[in-house]
């Protein structure tokens, strides 16, 4: 009955027990009371005689307390603080009781004499009168102010009284009257029933604090039913060792051992966790008023007790009953003068709040208003015919008007009449629902003149009977409105011309092809600039950009009236045409001529005049209609019309520029068979689809194949062998020629030296065509020397051929690689020389070995023609270079013959061989050793 005002403190959290746990204790309750029932059977019938009960009663006793006090000790174990020193203290009496009992025995048992009363064994059995009582009170309870504290002792206090005189009048007088032998009995006599009177009552009255639903509410019953059975147990013994009829084994013991399995079974109970508010105080769901009934509900047991008591026995001047009596009168005189001090200061409390809690409104009342008085938002009320009850003053602030201009007045009046319709329409639409919202957007005109952009949220609350009326939430929306209008023009105009960009063009193309009229006509003009690089590079982007912004003047001033001007990006604009039926392919033909025309005129900078021309692609939805793709619901009309323009764009580039091209299928058909061949070439470079073919190189001095120049081979799966000439472009374009070539220069030069090893050492000379795309890239040198090494081919015996455009490209950085290469003890050659526009200077800085003469130089041949005097000055400016030349595409012996007498080192062409595969080359290294012709 202790209080604390730290109840966590002294109780760690528990976990709430499992399922197995609450079975294995229902299951010892069944063990225990199973052994309670048997001890109440050989004790209360003494079917085994006297002898056997009294030996079954004292060692079932001794080891029943035992059990019990070991069990208060470990549960004291699982706690801290005083939860830990209550049921050790618990543990502690009950442990007493049992040592007690052991000396019971000892003077009955082992003595052979009859045990003297009082004895040394209730010494052990005060004990735990003394210490029981004790671990109660320090258990933790619920936390309590002053006033509580003091209930709780008068409440207390009036129950034991009321016990008290309960015990009185059944026990302690009938022991009086019994009389006693000495003082030192009487005392111990009366100390059991008295000890087990307060022990039940501070037992019931913890129970009655803590109600059902708490913790320990179990444990504390068991303890409680527990010391009521010794209590009746202890109120036997004394009457019986009053009157000398107590012995041990009698019905008296079962009480007690009935006590001690209950405190065992509340010691073994699993305890809960703890289920707290977020304020870490315990919940009381169903509290009851036990507590504050207990006390009286013992009064008057003890009241009616007195009175039968009275009636029956005649004692009308006892005094200790009277002595109690008027305690029991004072104590209620006290707790009801408490209790009239607690309800004035409750009265007092509830005043203090009533008066906080009015001022608490008046200051939310002051803050409302003045929310509402300076809100951003402008707050009327208004009646369904939109008559102003009330208006904030804010409205003056964001629209003009103050309130009393607007107050009284019927607000669609005040508006423009569309306004005034939309917003009568909101207002019946929500009128009719309680607590229903809606939300429309009209221009308010502010009282300088100025339109404004208005957000009104009205919400009905007619029903509210503080308001009474429809609310609106008006806002001023323009600055978000001019925003939302900049933002949307920023995403669908070019920033640098203020022209539509795709994503506008697209939209305007799709709702153009959607109203598209039978027999009118929707085109596209696609544009590119032609030399717009050149200008970027040569004049920096600001140039560039200066140019773009008077393009885009130029295109705006070009087209017609209800025309789209979009730019896609960089350099690439669009023109979006509508015609009307009969007219389309003229005037979409028309707009393009007049675009070319106007863009042929300079542009003016800041440095020169700039020309620039333009490529234009002209695709019509005509076009598809007739193909059938108008009425396919799957396909993207507009994306393929824009498509559709690209490829002619491209096709008229490739005319030269400057000039407009139609699209026709043919073009689409050309470039998915391009896209198909680009994917395959992929394939077949994954799967190891190409082959190699050489074509041998002849000493024209020693006619011997003295190598071979590697040459790829396709020969694809379906199509069959398809020609270098188509899949070779494909691989520069897409930048497949940087695998292919890796893929070559290994595969030849491993091919070379297993040749030179089958030769017994004969050395061949292995030419490999190098791209302009491979030298772009500053890993070739590192690609080379790792293949040379990978394949143990001699460098000397490596001729990496190129054409006279790595000579005309990036110059300085192809001369840091070819002077690498070369570094290496490779040969290096230019190929098909004379077709390009290398100059002398680039022969004489670039350090090449081989000049590899045209096939179109060699073919004439044997005539006297302007051909044969290139090629004999190709020949004749190899040797003053230094330099090696080789004669490609010889066919015929006059050629030959002629190449000779110039002069010409070496020579290659179907006259000798054509490109074979690798079996058959290496049968013409190995077996010939001079060619004649093939």
């Amino acid at each position: 009955m202790a209080d604390s005002t730290e109840p966590r403190a002294t109780t760690p959290p528990v976990k709430r027990p499992g399922q197995h746990e609450l079975r294995g204790w229902t299951r010892l309750c069944l063990f225990v009371g199973a052994i309670v029932a048997g001890f109440g059977l050989v004790l209360g019938t003494g079917v085994a005689g006297p002898e056997v009960s009294q030996i079954v009663s004292n060692f079932g006793l001794c080891l029943g307390a035992i059990a019990a006090a070991v069990a208060c000790l470990i549960r004291a174990r699982s706690f801290t603080g005083r939860a830990r020193w209550g049921w050790a203290l618990v543990g502690l009496g009950v442990l007493s009781w049992g040592l007690g009992q052991s000396a019971w025995i000892y003077l009955e048992s082992f003595q052979g004499e009859e045990a003297p009363f009082p004895s040394i064994a209730d010494i052990g059995y005060v004990g735990m009168v003394l210490l029981t009582p004790i671990g109660l009170l320090v258990l933790p309870s619920r936390a309590q102010n002053l006033a509580n504290r003091a209930r709780s002792v008068l409440d207390g206090l009036m129950v034991a009284a009321s016990l008290i005189l309960i015990a009185w009048i059944f026990v302690i007088a009938p022991l009086l009257d019994a009389g006693q032998d000495s003082a030192l009995a009487l005392t111990v006599s009366l100390t059991y029933p008295l000890g087990d009177v307060v022990i039940v009552t501070m037992v019931l009255y913890m129970l009655a604090q803590q109600r059902r639903n708490g913790r320990t509410f179990t444990q504390l019953a068991l303890v409680g039913v527990g010391i009521t059975a010794f209590a009746i147990s202890d109120i036997g013994y004394a009457y019986l060792s009053l009157i000398g009829g107590y012995s041990s084994g009698g019905v008296t013991d079962i009480g007690w051992f009935a006590g001690f399995s209950l405190i065992l079974l509340a010691a073994l109970k699993p305890i809960p966790a703890y289920r707290e508010d977020e304020d870490g105080e315990q919940h009381d769901d169903n509290a009851q008023p036990v507590g504050i009934l207990l006390p009286y509900v013992a009064v008057l047991a003890a009241l009616l007790t007195s009175v039968v008591w009275y009636s029956r026995t005649g004692y009308s001047n006892v005094l200790f009953v009277s002595c109690i009596r008027s305690a029991l009168i004072l104590l209620i005189i006290v707790r009801q003068l408490l209790t009239l001090r607690e309800n004035r200061e409750l009265t007092r409390t509830l005043e203090a709040r009533v008066a906080a809690r009015t001022a608490e409104l008046l200051a939310s009342e002051q803050r409302f208003h003045a929310l509402v008085q300076h809100s951003s938002d402008v707050v009327t009320v208004v009646s369904p015919e939109a008559d102003v009850l009330y208006q904030s003053e804010s409205a003056q602030r964001v629209f003009g008007y103050p309130a009393r201009f607007l107050t009284g007045r019927r607000l669609t009046k005040l508006i423009d009449p569309e306004s005034g319709l939309r917003m009568a329409q909101a207002l019946r639409q929500v009128a009719g629902r309680p607590y229903a919202t809606t939300v429309l957007e009209l221009p308010v005109r502010h009282r300088d003149g100025r339109v404004r952009q208005a957000e009104m949220t009205i919400t009905n609350l007619l029903s509210d009977p503080n308001v009474a009326g429809l609310v609106l939430n008006t806002r001023d929306i323009s600055e978000r409105k001019e925003l939302q209008d900049q933002l949307v023009h920023e995403a669908y105009h070019d920033a640098l011309t203020q022209l539509a960009n795709r994503a506008l063009f697209r939209e305007r193309l799709a709702g153009a092809l959607q109203k598209r009229e039978d027999g009118g006509e929707v085109t596209v003009l696609f544009l590119d600039l032609d030399g717009f690089k050149e200008v970027n590079d040569s004049l920096g982007h600001l140039a560039g950009d200066q140019l773009l912004v008077q393009v885009a003047d130029r295109l705006r001033a070009s087209v017609r009236d209800g025309d789209l001007v979009a730019r896609f990006g960089g350099d690439e604009f669009a023109v979006l045409i509508e015609s009307a039926p009969g007219t389309g392919d003229d005037e979409a033909a028309l707009v393009a001529q007049r675009i070319i025309e106007v863009l042929e005129e300079p542009f003016a900078s800041e440095a020169r005049s700039i020309h620039v021309q333009a490529s234009i692609g002209l695709a019509a939805a005509g076009l598809l209609a007739t193909a059938g793709l108008l009425a396919d619901a799957e396909a993207d009309i507009a994306d393929q019309l824009m498509r559709n323009a690209d490829l002619a764009m491209y096709k008229a580039k490739s005319a030269g520029g400057s000039g407009y091209a139609s699209y026709d299928p043919e073009m689409l058909s050309g470039l998915v068979a391009r896209l198909e061949l680009e994917a395959d070439l992929r394939v077949a470079l994954e799967r190891g689809q190409l082959r190699l073919h050489y074509q041998p190189t002849i000493d024209l001095a020693t006619s011997e194949v003295i190598g071979f120049e590697a040459l790829a081979r396709w020969h694809h799966p379906e199509r069959g062998l398809i020609p270098p000439g188509e899949f070779i472009p494909i691989a520069e374009a897409t930048g497949l020629i940087v695998p292919l070539g890796r893929w070559v220069l290994g595969e030849a030069c491993r091919q070379a030296v297993e040749w030179s090893n089958a030769g017994e050492g004969r050395p061949v000379k292995m030419a490999v065509n190098v791209s302009v795309r491979q030298f772009d890239r500053t890993d070739l040198v590192g690609v080379v020397a790792g293949i040379l090494a990978e394949t143990g081919m001699p460098a000397n015996q490596l001729c990496l051929e190129m054409t006279e455009s790595v000579l005309m490209t990036d110059t300085d950085d192809n001369l840091e690689q070819l002077v690498r290469l070369k570094a290496l003890g490779v040969t290096l050659a230019i190929d098909d020389f004379g077709t390009g526009y290398s100059s002398l200077a680039y022969l004489r800085r670039f350090p090449v070995d081989t000049l590899k003469i045209d096939r179109s130089f060699v073919e004439r041949l044997g005539a006297l023609t302007d051909d044969t005097a290139l090629a004999d000055t190709i020949v004749q400016l190899g040797k003053s270079l230094g330099m090696e030349t080789v004669a490609e595409g010889i066919e015929e012996l006059g050629q030959l013959d002629a190449l000779r007498e110039m002069g010409c080192h070496f020579a290659q062409g179907y006259y000798f061989s054509r490109p074979v595969p690798a079996e058959e080359a290496g049968r013409l290294f190995l077996v010939g050793s001079k060619v004649t012709a093939a």
